[in-house]
């Protein structure tokens, strides 16, 4: 049964936040998509073919939207080089599931088979290269060196994250600071990017740009702990994987670190065995998802991603004003109410 299924919260009825900032960029958008189309192409037919199964398939186009975003609320008009920077983040997020599929060997990705499964491992992070150099090509396109550290130092960041949390891979004690890094690295440092280089296309005010990055930071960390909590009981539409993927390859996550350390006994065996020794069973998932909601965990879970989520509005809030800081807000309540 869904998380959602549990839990009533009207908000997660009525607020579509990433709808009305679509419709309110919807020409940004399109320039957007037209240069992922556009900058994907290449004579090697694997190439297009790879990258456009991915690029194409659904994708909520949440980083790009918040680059322009950041853009609009700090008092930016659009144009040719928020577009491109736009294109790029995407970009490097694409490149980033490419690579990401190939080493936690999952065969699901926005609902369809993995392209490791269609085209090989090899295919996938070749590919993903190529998209990472792409995006590169779109930085320097913006002629700010700004944007290229910004985007260059996330993507180095990023990088560290796997290699992060692949190493903690077996950890059954693994720290919650440590988990958080790996959030922070993984997910939170490309939201951070998007958004304080999307400021810094339409001002030069480093507090401005400084406190519209926080925002996306703590937009990044409350979207990746709810993701984390939807392993264990979402659907598969809304995370884009096969719910239960973090489980089976041994990912200490939140919930999971909250209900090993409250659990006692046979529980905390249960625990040790499947995530440390990473001998499970067919019925070990379902169990799982029991303890996690038996003890708490869900819920402390929900309220660690609602922290950062209020810290991310209060960052917004020193930057902006107007249309796009309500959506903005909006969004940061919509990555958590997801969990309903």
């Amino acid at each position: 049964m869904a998380l959602h299924a549990e839990v009533q919260n009207p908000a997660a009825q009525t607020a579509r936040p990433m709808d009305r900032l679509a419709a309110m960029l919807s020409g940004d958008l399109g320039e957007v998509e037209r240069l992922l189309a556009e900058r994907a192409a290449s004579p090697v037919a694997t190439i297009p073919d790879l990258s456009s199964y991915l690029i194409s398939a659904g994708g909520k186009r949440l980083r790009p939207i918040l680059t322009l975003a950041a853009a609009r609320a700090v008092g930016g008009r659009g144009g040719d080089a928020v577009a491109k920077l736009a294109a790029a983040v995407e970009f490097i997020h694409t490149a980033t599931l490419l690579h990401d599929d190939v080493v936690d060997d999952s065969d699901l990705r926005r609902g369809k088979a993995a392209a490791k499964n269609v085209w090989g491992a090899s295919a996938s992070i070749l590919v993903g290269d190529f998209l990472f150099a792409r995006a590169f090509t779109l930085m320097t396109e913006t002629r700010d060196l700004r944007i290229l550290d910004i985007l260059s130092r996330a993507s180095c960041v990023i990088a560290e994250g796997e290699v992060r949390q692949l190493a903690s891979l077996g950890k059954v004690d693994l720290p919650i600071p440590e988990y958080m890094a790996i959030v922070e690295a993984k997910t939170a440092a490309l939201f951070e990017a998007a958004a304080r280089a999307g400021a810094c296309t339409a001002t030069n005010d480093e507090t401005i740009s400084d406190a519209m990055g926080e925002y996306g930071r703590r937009l990044g960390r409350a979207f990746q702990i709810v993701d984390d909590l939807l392993d264990y009981g979402g659907l598969t539409s809304v995370i884009g994987k096969a719910v239960g993927d973090d489980f089976r390859e041994g990912k200490l996550t939140l919930p999971v670190i909250y209900a090993r350390e409250s659990a006692t006994g046979d529980d905390r065996k249960f625990w040790d065995r499947v995530m440390g020794e990473r001998e499970q069973t067919e019925s070990d998932l379902a169990h799982a998802i029991h303890l996690i909601r038996a003890s708490g965990a869900a819920d402390r879970t929900l309220e660690a991603a609602n922290a950062e989520a209020a810290a991310a509005k209060a960052a917004l809030a020193r930057a902006s004003r107007g249309a796009f800081h309500d959506e903005l807000a909006g969004l940061a309540d919509y990555c958590v109410s997801r969990a309903f």
